[in-house]
């Protein structure tokens, strides 16, 4: 949390408040080789004289350091920009700081004054990137000049930058108001503006026309090997790629027979193309304003409160809110995502919602998605996560993907346990959404690791999704933007539900998904090889009872 502000403020640590990250080659040296000692004095720990609680400390920590350690040979600090994320989307820090007293906005003032040394340190890991090869992709550096213009103001108080200074608290004298939106103005017109016009100059002249024409992680230098590597990272699993390509074939080919089902009974009588075709274009699924929609997500979310209690005996302590994207990132955005509360609960957590294009977003997909990353699934698992009893700050605040977005693929499902899916469109959604999951099995391991095109891909999702093409062609994107991390969602969800079978059969008519579901979420995130043993002897402690 001392060495990265920006992650201390995505759980509510106020270290670090008034500045970046020290992005410098020294300062990215240093933090490589405390992880190496950290790993080092980790072994010294006789793991055999700890207890239960703690050995599932220690593997935890083990599993983060090792793949921290590993992860460095790659170099991936040398490619910080990517079209999602980046120095360029800066501004979305604002959206996790507290703003109630003027130390608060004068710390915030402060980060705001050392933004030139955070961008210039920015271009120098590019420069080192382009010496080494190390380069993204065209294809989605090409979004970036936009977002960089969008830093570039004439006006400082249209600046993303400036936004906490347009909603001052309620007690705050107005000559002290006046005196922070004015030294802000001046900081983002005298500072951030021409650091940010700098960096776009750099980037549109010098660093695009030096990225790379290819799409796939093996294009990269050691290429092969970094795929393999970022495939078994993000699944914590031992599964290699052409077995993961294969069990996407399957789960494709699976759900597409449970959408036939459900499209025939719909009354649709055309091809399941045809209806992803309508699915895509007709009215009656879209709303028309950016409130509309904006109104329906929320009225999905107070629909889906309520049932929890049909799934959990445990509830967090800790609320969510429904935010809007803001409208600066949401052209390069996903459809939705969800940003954790704070440890102390200064912070409730948020499920934000992409608003750009109403016409690109479709009303069946609305309650999978809310069950994804609201609740039951990311709102849900992380808010209990932080209230895990005596557990140290990294277990608290663990991000294991193949775990929580296994889960969150797994909670989707969950609303039929919850009686939510009684329209068959939104039933289809869920299907969609699964299906969204599987194809990525497929279009990530194709392109990255069996020569597939950008075009392929987008193609092969499009005939067997219903998603948009906007969130189509987003996702390929996405896909190609952080190879691997997609492999995670249905790796963690197939584990997840085939515990829950085992549970079923071993329990019979013993069996509560109550206490099931608790069981998965009482370890926080974790490896899937740490929750499968941890749900075995769940599952036996149960039988003996």
């Amino acid at each position: 949390m001392r060495e990265h502000p920006e992650q201390a403020a995505y759980f509510g640590d106020p270290r670090g408040a008034d500045r970046w990250t020290d992005m410098s080659l020294q300062a990215i040296a240093a933090r490589a080789a405390a992880d190496r000692q950290a790993l080092l004095r980790l072994k010294a720990i006789p793991r055999h004289r700890l207890s239960a609680a703690d050995q599932l400390n220690y593997d935890t920590f083990e599993w983060l350091q090792q793949e921290s350690v590993d992860r460095q040979r790659f170099g991936e600090h040398l490619q910080p920009v990517g079209h999602q994320s980046g120095p360029q989307t800066a501004d979305q820090i604002a959206e996790l700081l507290r703003f109630s007293t003027a130390p608060h906005y004068r710390r915030y003032l402060q980060r705001l004054s050392s933004l030139p040394l955070y961008l210039e340190q920015h271009v120098a890991l590019m420069r080192e990137g382009v010496k080494a090869g190390v380069v993204p992709p065209r294809v989605l550096m090409q979004r970036v000049p936009a977002q960089l213009a969008a830093q570039v103001v004439a006006d400082p108080t249209l600046s993303p930058f400036y936004r906490p200074f347009k909603r001052f608290p309620a007690g705050m004298p107005a000559d002290e108001r006046e005196a922070l939106a004015r030294q802000a103005q001046e900081l983002i017109r005298d500072r951030v503006v021409p650091s940010y016009a700098a960096f776009a100059k750099y980037f549109n002249e010098e660093y695009l026309p030096k990225t790379r024409e290819t799409i796939a992680a093996t294009a990269r230098p050691d290429g092969p090997a970094y795929y393999r590597f970022l495939a078994r990272s993000y699944t914590t699993t031992t599964l290699d790629v052409d077995a993961i390509h294969e069990t996407g074939l399957s789960e494709v080919a699976r759900i597409r027979a449970e959408m036939e089902k459900v499209r025939a009974e719909t009354g649709f009588s055309g091809t399941l193309e045809a209806f992803f075709a309508d699915l895509r274009t007709n009215p009656r699924f879209y709303k028309k304003t950016p409130a509309e929609l904006f109104a329906a997500y929320e009225a999905v979310s107070k629909r889906v409160d309520p049932q929890m209690v049909k799934v959990f005996r445990k509830l967090p302590r800790l609320p969510y809110g429904v935010r809007p994207i803001p409208d600066h990132q949401a052209p390069d955005a996903t459809t939705a995502y969800y940003q954790p509360g704070a440890q102390d609960g200064s912070r409730a957590g948020y499920y934000y919602v992409n608003l750009y294009r109403p016409e690109m977003r479709p009303t069946w997909e609305m309650v999978p998605l809310t069950l994804h990353e609201a609740v039951p699934g990311h709102h849900h698992q992380f808010a209990l996560g932080l209230e895990l009893p005596d557990a140290p700050t990294f277990r608290r605040t663990a991000y294991f993907v193949a775990y929580s977005e296994g889960w969150g693929l797994y909670a989707e499902q969950l609303g039929y346990d919850m009686g939510l899916y009684d329209d068959p469109y939104d039933r289809f959604g869920q299907l969609v959404y699964e299906m969204w999951r599987a194809v990525r099995l497929v279009v990530d391991t194709g392109m990255h690791a069996k020569g597939w095109s950008r075009e392929q891909a987008i193609a092969y999702f499009r005939a067997n999704a219903a998603k948009t093409e906007q969130d189509i062609v987003n996702e390929i994107d996405r896909y190609i933007g952080t190879p691997g991390q997609a492999l995670a969602y249905k790796i963690g969800q197939l584990r997840i539900s085939g515990l829950r079978r085992l549970a079923e059969q071993a329990l019979g008519s013993g069996f509560d998904v109550r206490d099931f579901n608790d069981a998965v979420l009482s370890t926080g995130s974790v490896p899937l090889q740490v929750l499968e043993a941890h749900m075995g002897a769940w599952i036996a402690a149960q039988r003996s009872r």
